[in-house]
């Protein structure tokens, strides 16, 4: 075996970068190339730039500063050229690699451990009056106000134990700061970034079915698809169901919207009709209790459905299941599992630079949200392999440790070794040394992807 086999391999059982050991498990380059992330006869390799913002994220820095730390950064155009390159498949690349990792955990799913599907809407604030893409008047709900922002429609898979980001659009409104055709680039009809420009301006109803349709075609598996109240409509609920994916939803009390079969047509009608059974079964939640029971009932688009009525005291709320068979218990513990959502996107927000895009250009954006992301995936996906899981905040700060900590630590080992070389009678004695040197600086710029300043 030669020197430089030795010491990959005693530098492989020691030096490990959990990030590129993922990627590694689940093939990304073959993602890539899927993904038309194809490196050209000029520039850096795809994976090694997509790294370093996997890397900015992890370690919570700005672009600029990572450049100026690292002694292995591109130029910064390199970045900006790289994020809104019109070719590459960003909504690929994310479905792709969501879908190798949810095949790596299989194994782990216990029996009758539901896996779910959720269509969530999320609400970036976004103040720059040039943002590709942004509106001026968007419902925020955590602020109670319309304000300007990107509105993102987004598929997240979860089960009772992790959630991951498959895909997501972004949606338009009548407000828009500028239209499509005002957009800063100038597109190839036939370009991914084309196609993803032009579905800005569908309505959030058809852009989920479009995204649940591409997560099955992917091979994507789940139980059931859960939604809120505004996606719960007669026809959604049915194009979902004939794509034969179930479905568990809050239904608005809207008699124009939901009208059933029979004597009873509206919900609060079916409600009172039911008053021998009303009181059947109670539950808790923290620290509101109420009753429920469930019922089965025929829609005119849905056929059979089964209801299922809570009601605290004050409020009713009706749930949905087109599977008749799921017991009303179960239609209530699955919802529950939709609110897991609203702690991916507050990490997301806090841990991953959700909102915090630097970016005007649509496509960069997209690829921005998109590595996000990727990036949340693969430290859930780490978190959830390991054997004693922790919250996503506390590994996320294990990861940037460990990773700048081996950054800076083989760093200031090369360069002893260096100044070691530098002795004239050691490097006469000892003509491997230099040898030494060079694999250790190429092996660590391959399995770290940088080095950092100490």
């Amino acid at each position: 075996m030669e020197l430089a086999n030795y010491i990959n391999y005693a530098m492989k059982s020691v030096l490990k970068n959990p990030i590129l050991e993922v990627l590694t498990d689940i093939n990304i380059l073959k993602i890539l190339k899927q993904s038309n992330f194809v490196k050209r006869e000029v520039g850096y390799p795809p994976l090694q730039i997509i790294l370093h913002f996997l890397y900015m994220l992890v370690m919570q820095k700005r672009q600029s500063t990572f450049i100026k730390k690292s002694d292995s950064a591109f130029g910064k155009d390199t970045y900006y050229r790289f994020i809104k390159e019109s070719r590459y498949n960003w909504r690929k690349l994310l479905l792709l690699s969501a879908n190798a990792l949810l095949q790596k955990i299989k194994p782990l799913h216990k029996n009758g451990e539901y896996k779910l599907l959720i269509i969530d809407d999320t609400v970036e604030a976004k103040r720059g009056k040039y943002i590709e893409g942004s509106c001026k008047y968007i419902w925020s709900n955590k602020e109670h106000r319309s304000i300007n922002a990107l509105n993102i429609v987004s598929l997240n898979y979860a089960d009772s134990h992790s959630t991951f980001q498959l895909d997501f659009s972004i949606k338009m409104n009548d407000s828009k700061r500028k239209s499509t055709s005002e957009f800063t680039n100038k597109l190839h009809h036939r370009s991914n970034a084309h196609q993803r420009k032009n579905e800005i301006t569908k309505g959030k109803n058809v852009l989920a079915i479009e995204m649940l349709e591409r997560s099955l075609d992917n091979g994507i598996e789940a139980d059931y698809l859960l939604v809120d109240s505004w996606y719960a409509k007669p026809n959604f609920i049915k194009q979902a169901n004939d794509l034969g994916m179930p479905i568990i939803a809050r239904l608005p009390n809207n008699k124009l919207i939901w009208n059933f079969k029979g004597k009873h047509k509206t919900l609060n009608a079916i409600y009172n009709s039911l008053k021998n059974i009303r009181h059947k079964n109670s539950g808790k939640h923290g620290k509101i209790s109420y009753k429920y029971f469930d019922a089965i009932i025929e829609h005119a688009t849905l056929g059979k459905v089964k209801l299922v009525f809570l009601h605290t005291g004050k409020d009713l709320l009706v749930f949905i299941s087109t599977d008749i068979a799921i017991s009303g218990k179960k239609v209530l513990a699955t919802y529950k599992k939709r609110w897991n959502i609203e702690q991916g996107d507050k990490d997301l927000r806090s841990l991953f630079g959700l909102g915090k895009e630097e970016n005007r250009i649509y496509e960069s954006l997209i690829a921005k949200i998109t590595l996000s992301m990727f990036a949340y995936n693969i430290v859930s996906y780490i978190n959830r392999i390991k054997h004693e899981p922790q919250t996503l905040g506390e590994l996320f700060r294990d990861l940037e440790c460990k990773l700048e900590t081996l950054a800076i630590s083989m760093q200031l080992f090369i360069q002893i070794l260096t100044k070691i070389s530098e002795i004239q009678n050691v490097v006469k004695e000892n003509k491997d040394l230099l040898q030494i040197i060079a694999v250790l600086s190429a092996y660590t710029q391959k399995e770290l992807g940088f080095m950092c300043e100490s």
